[in-house]
């Protein structure tokens, strides 16, 4: 499996891109920026700090530092900290340097060079996704497959727009654009995130692991842990990008999904930024989202397991 993956890495998409650089059988070639969780230049040194701990090697090439239509954007400091990591404490300075291309260029070149042959991993904002289809009206015809973490399937979000989760309400725009432009998507939403968390037993027990990465796990995570810990709504420890990447990395684990057509609502006022499903196919239009519903979360530990040893 050849993987692109798009991200806004914060403390989750760090994991995901662990996961992924240890999976056997699967080559991340290419690693894409953007904001969301954290700004840009951030998200930058994060994912290079992530490639450091992993010891691999992965071009990267910095994206989109705002939304399409800027003005409502605006980072996640409460989970992921000011820095996207979690204020990682003595961070390593690192001699990687970022590649010249921007994202959306890189990420048409590459399709291009290989149509058919990448699945592409999007963890955070869909701008670089849909600055790509407007680059290239074939991008979505020559990337492989199309996972992303994002949106919402009973409005039940995480956002100033209730019904809106975080990585669509960032930039709405894009979120309808690729999802107009990609005949289908598979689509890990924030409901899916909520039914499948890690318990807190489960969670202390990878954070116990005695590894690089186990302690860069633990490090990293302990702004996110003090959050979540407040809600009583909270189930366990959550993993919204982990589970995308690891349905995408290990298909066998989705143990429940249906197609449905989904759009983004641009205009409410209330619900900007809300993706909408046709569960009842009203409009008439081909499904264009696999939504997943169900997965085996036993799987996903596993996964996490194999990452951290």
């Amino acid at each position: 499996m050849r993987i692109l993956i798009d991200t806004d890495c914060g403390v989750d998409d760090a994991q995901a891109i662990m996961m992924a650089l240890r999976q056997p059988g699967a080559t991340v070639e290419a690693i894409t920026t953007v904001t969301g969780n954290a700004h840009v230049k951030h998200v930058n040194r994060n994912v290079l700090t992530v490639l450091d701990v992993m010891g691999a090697d992965v071009p990267v090439f910095p994206g989109a530092d705002q939304p399409l239509v800027p003005g409502y954007w605006e980072a996640e400091a409460r989970v992921h900290g000011e820095d996207g990591l979690g204020g990682y404490k003595n961070r390593p300075a690192t001699a990687r340097q970022l590649e010249a291309e921007p994202a959306a260029a890189a990420l048409v070149r590459l399709a291009s060079e290989a149509p058919g042959q990448y699945t592409l991993v999007a963890l955070g904002p869909l701008t670089n996704v849909a600055l790509a289809c407007r680059l290239d009206s074939l991008f979505p015809d020559k990337i492989r497959q199309l996972v992303f973490m994002g949106g919402t399937i009973s409005a039940l979000g995480n956002t100033r727009n209730v019904t809106a989760e975080f990585n669509a309400y960032c930039d709405p725009e894009a979120a309808e654009i690729v999802l107009d432009a990609f005949a289908q998507a598979t689509m890990l939403s924030w409901e899916t995130t909520l039914k499948h968390p890690f318990t807190w037993e489960q969670y202390d027990a990878l954070a116990a692991t005695d590894t690089p990465a186990g302690r860069f796990f633990r490090d990293t995570t302990i702004t996110t842990v003090d959050y979540l810990r407040q809600f009583r709504q909270v189930p366990g420890y959550l993993l919204p990008d982990p589970l995308a990447m690891a349905i995408t990395l290990r298909p066998e684990l989705v143990r429940e999904s249906a197609m449905h057509y989904a759009r983004v609502e641009l205009q409410g006022r209330a619900t900007r930024g809300q993706t909408v499903i046709d569960y009842m196919g009203l409009l008439e239009r081909e499904p264009n989202v696999s939504i997943v519903t169900g997965l085996d979360t036993a799987g996903v530990y596993a996964l996490y397991q194999q990452m951290l040893a």
